[in-house]
């Protein structure tokens, strides 16, 4: 299909893949606890999608928790060739819809045989090892023992690709000596720019950079700038951020998610969407202008 093939794609462990993909966290209820009002709706979304052709779908057993795997089993299996589903470890939900660290030897193997069960896969083609040392975000510490842990369940075929989220440089310097680390996916988009620097240290070494929050997350982006430049474009604020996210770096794979086919083709057509130079400067002086 044109529209996504337009992203061209990027490596994700073993195969390359569209570098416009898709998250599943909002299939889920609210606040990505329990079942979604239309289960129904939610596998439809799924398999636009892949009809669509996206081959990159990122997930976790704890999105519900359960919720989200469950969906993408029903919706999907026996799953298409080529198509990358990319699961994360590291945290488990509360009674209270909390989200805590879960990071035991235990934990993360309990975790790796969830994911399997409930996608019904025979081993993982991607874990996110998602570290919470900070409920604000990336906090320095070793990751050294989780990391080590899921090294070994690679080793013993369950994992195919690592990859490392919610990390500081040192961190990922400290994981790419422990493990081969495909992929990092931290808080980054159009105004949250922290990353820059990693963004381009990683695609000199052809590690995928995957952005989680991409159009803001449970905050949506509000840009009068970003406002402005769409109008320009005859586009949505959303598709034109997605649009910059793209050019920042080759590395970068998107996994903007939603719950509606409507505005998962929105999403999608962003794929096709040029951003002229003055556009570009425009939507950099957001945050500041990136580096050279």
């Amino acid at each position: 299909m044109p529209g996504i093939d337009s992203a061209s794609t990027f490596p994700l462990g073993g195969r390359p893949v569209k570098r416009l993909g898709y998250g599943a966290m909002q299939l889920a209820g609210p606040g990505v606890f329990g079942p979604p009002k239309d289960p129904d709706a939610a596998r439809a979304v799924l398999r636009e999608a892949v009809a669509r052709g996206v081959d990159h779908i990122d997930t976790s057993d704890f999105y519900g928790p359960h919720v989200t795997n469950q969906l993408i089993r029903e919706a999907l299996a026996p799953y298409p060739d080529g198509l990358a589903i990319v699961t994360k470890i590291g945290a488990r939900r509360g009674s209270d819809a909390s989200w805590l660290p879960a990071y035991s030897k235990e934990e993360l193997t309990q975790a790796v045989h969830d994911n399997l069960r409930n996608l019904g896969l025979d081993v993982l083609e991607v874990v996110n090892l998602r570290i919470m040392l900070s409920v604000h975000g990336p906090a320095e510490g070793s990751i050294e023992a989780p990391l080590t842990a899921l090294a070994e369940l690679q080793r013993k075929g369950l994992v195919r690709h690592i990859g490392l989220s919610n990390v500081t440089p040192t961190q990922v310097a400290e994981g790419r000596r422990i493990a081969d680390i495909v992929c990092v996916q931290n808080h980054y988009n159009l105004a949250h720019r922290e990353d820059d620097a990693l963004i381009d240290s990683l695609a000199k070494d052809r590690i995928a950079y995957v952005p989680f929050f991409p159009l803001g997350g449970f905050s949506p982006l509000q840009s009068s700038t970003l406002s402005a430049v769409a109008a320009r474009l005859n586009a949505t604020p959303m598709q034109t951020a997605l649009a910059w996210l793209l050019h920042r770096s080759p590395n970068i794979l998107l996994i903007p998610g939603t719950s509606s086919v409507a505005h998962l083709k929105e999403n999608l057509a962003a794929a096709e969407l040029t951003l002229p130079e003055d556009a570009l400067k425009e939507l950099d002086s957001v945050a500041g202008a990136r580096p050279v």
